[in-house]
């Protein structure tokens, strides 16, 4: 029982919760960059360099073998360098919207922070019996002198 209590504890506390919606929102996010890459980024570039989709970019280092029938007896052996140029531009798309995002959000944390009214000084405290006392004997040298 002691160890229910405990996982409770844990799965409970803000941080955890904040940590699950921020999975959450963050493969929605991720689904969404991978659209921007692939369906609007990526078009203009493989436009650009020949009409070329990056994920079918491979190069065949031991190629398929077939039977006299033609089917497949072995795959090909190929390396996808394609599929490694699209993850590097996802990423660097991804990164450059996280830093953006966090950038605007530290703009309005600051802003937030100017306009909210700085607190007024404190007012200063009463003077204490002896310290009363001391400003007077102050005086009184200061007249004798």
């Amino acid at each position: 029982m002691g160890f229910l209590k405990e996982f409770k504890a844990f799965a409970l506390k803000g941080n955890v919760m904040d940590m699950a919606v921020g999975v959450i929102i963050g493969g929605a996010f991720g689904k969404i960059v991978t659209s921007l890459v692939n369906d609007v980024i990526m078009p203009p570039i493989g436009l650009v360099v020949g009409g070329v989709d990056f994920s079918d970019l491979k190069a065949v280092l031991k190629p398929e073998v077939l039977n006299e029938a033609g089917e497949v007896v072995t795959a090909a052996v190929t390396w996808n360098y394609g599929a490694f140029i699209q993850q590097v531009v996802d990423f660097t798309i991804l990164a450059l919207c996280v830093f953006m995002m966090i950038k605007i959000m530290n703009k309005l944390a600051k802003k937030k922070e100017e306009e909210a009214p700085a607190p007024a000084p404190a007012p200063e405290p009463e003077p204490t019996k002896e310290e009363v006392l001391l400003a007077e004997i102050r005086d009184l040298l200061k007249e004798k002198k």
